[in-house]
Parts: C-alpha cells; sequence; structure tokens
C-alpha cells in the first residue's frame, strides 16, 4: 500500500520530502515524529526566549560598569558620585589614621574597577582622624618613670628643661609641658620640667641612637656629657657613623662629665 502511494506520487510529478521518504504518511512512525518532534521544538523556543530575552532583562547583562576610586574622598563628596551612579553605600567600619582627617575614605569594597550593577552596595571605611591621648600625671615622678608612663600613653619624651629649687624634691618631675590632661595627637612628644636642687652636678641620658656621629657629640656636649669609647659594626643598613647602641639607656640619671661608649655603623 505503501509502495503504491509512493508510485502515485511520483506518477503525478510532485517531488517527495526526506520527511514522506523517512517518515511515509499513514505509519506510526510518522505519528510518533510528530508527537514526539512538536514538544522539541517548544523546547526551543521557549531556551531561546529565556536565554536571550528573559534573563538578560533578570540579571541586566550588559549594565556592568567599573566602579570608580572613591578612596581619599570624603565621605560626603563620595556621596554624590555613588548617587550619580545609581548605586548606594554603607560606612562598614571606622578607623583611627594619623595624618588623614576625619570623614576621609580609607578603603573600599568593592575595590575600584570592580564590574558592578546599578543598585550594588558598596562598603567603605572612614577615617576617625587623628587619635588624641591625654597627657598623664607625671609630676612628683622620676624621669626614668616619667617615661615609661609617656610610652604606655603612645606619647613620646621631647626635651629635658631643668628647675632650680630646694623647697622641692631633688631629681624628681616638677611639671610636663603640654600639660597634665592636655588632649594631644598620639605619639606627639612631651617636654619635662625636671628639679635639680642646689646642685647641678647631674644630667640625663639624651637618645641618641640613629643620629649622625658628628650630632650626637654635640647633643652629648649639650648635656654635658663626654663620647666615651667607640667601637664600629658593618652594617648596611645605615649610612657610615650612625649611632647603633649607646652604653646608657635614654633617661637615666648621670654624673655630668659621664663618659658615654657608642656603637656606630660601617659599611666595611
Amino acid at each position: 500500500m505503501n509502495v503504491q502511494a509512493s508510485r502515485l506520487s511520483k506518477q503525478n510529478g510532485k517531488p517527495e520530502s526526506l520527511f514522506d521518504k523517512y517518515f511515509p504518511e499513514g505509519t506510526y512512525k510518522r505519528l510518533a515524529a510528530i508527537w514526539g518532534g512538536i514538544p522539541f521544538i517548544i523546547l526551543l523556543v521557549i531556551y531561546f526566549i529565556m536565554n536571550s530575552i528573559v534573563m538578560p532583562i533578570i540579571t541586566r547583562h550588559g549594565d556592568e560598569f567599573p566602579l570608580p576610586d572613591f578612596t581619599k574622598q570624603r565621605i560626603i563628596e563620595a556621596q554624590a558620585g555613588v548617587e550619580d551612579l545609581n548605586l548606594s553605600y554603607e560606612i562598614s567600619s571606622e578607623e583611627y589614621s594619623p595624618g588623614i582627617e576625619k570623614g576621609v575614605i580609607l578603603a573600599q569594597f568593592p575595590i575600584a574597577g570592580t564590574k558592578v550593577k546599578d543598585g550594588r552596595i558598596i562598603r567603605f571605611v572612614v577615617s576617625l582622624g587623628q587619635k588624641n591621648v591625654a597627657i598623664p600625671q607625671l609630676g612628683g615622678l622620676s624621669v626614668r618613670q616619667a617615661i615609661l608612663d609617656l610610652e604606655t600613653s603612645g606619647l613620646e619624651l621631647g626635651e629635658i628643661a631643668w628647675a632650680f629649687s630646694d623647697t622641692l624634691p631633688e631629681k624628681v618631675v616638677v611639671f610636663s609641658y603640654p600639660n597634665f590632661g592636655t588632649e594631644i595627637p598620639l605619639g606627639t612628644p612631651v617636654n619635662l620640667m625636671v628639679n635639680r636642687g642646689r646642685a647641678s652636678n647631674f644630667t640625663f641620658m639624651p637618645k641618641i641612637i640613629g643620629l649622625p656621629l658628628d650630632e650626637a657629640r654635640a647633643l652629648l656636649d649639650d648635656k654635658s656629657l663626654k663620647v666615651g669609647i667607640i667601637t664600629t659594626r658593618t652594617d648596611e643598613n645605615y649610612l657610615p657613623e650612625t649611632v647603633l647602641e649607646q652604653s646608657e639607656a635614654e633617661g637615666t640619671e648621670l654624673d655630668v662629665f659621664t663618659e658615654i661608649d657608642l656603637v656606630v655603623s660601617t659599611t666595611e
């Protein structure tokens, strides 16, 4: 019967299609191909629509842009730029930063150059500025103890000046300047006024480590101290004749004209 239909098709002059050839009309094979092929074609169309139209709308592919660098800007300045790009921001943390004003952005996440989309939240780390600390009470303390208290507070020893009074204890700090309780930036030097009493036959050891030898000599002379034995040590991290060690610690009470032994650098 199928052979007859094929012959009739040829006799009528109509060319036989590949589909008719492999799936003859009236056969179960043709029926299965039609019922199986139509759902497959529908799935392909749905996939094409989802992949090419729906998903780009949902994920906004192609709408990404590189994130600018907002660091070193004040937060009030960065806010305008963030809003112009249809983004938003959060301050994730704040940190003390010596030398950087309060409100300046220290870091951002994502970092500059990252591809982002509209509506992305940018997180900033913002400076709290310079941390201030109060000068501790140093009056009545020995110079050594005053130095320790300054270091504990995050401050440094500045200059030591002398007072002469027989109504105050000798060899103790009379006062500091700036004065006790004053808030100053972390790491600021604090000067001390120390009572020598009636006598003036003692002094305090200055810090000369890191100074060129000529400057160290001049500072020791200013403090009524002498240079003792000088030894050398090879150290290429320092310029030649830089003081690496001193025989007495900074702030040590010494008789005037005490000799201070030094270790200085050499490159040979």
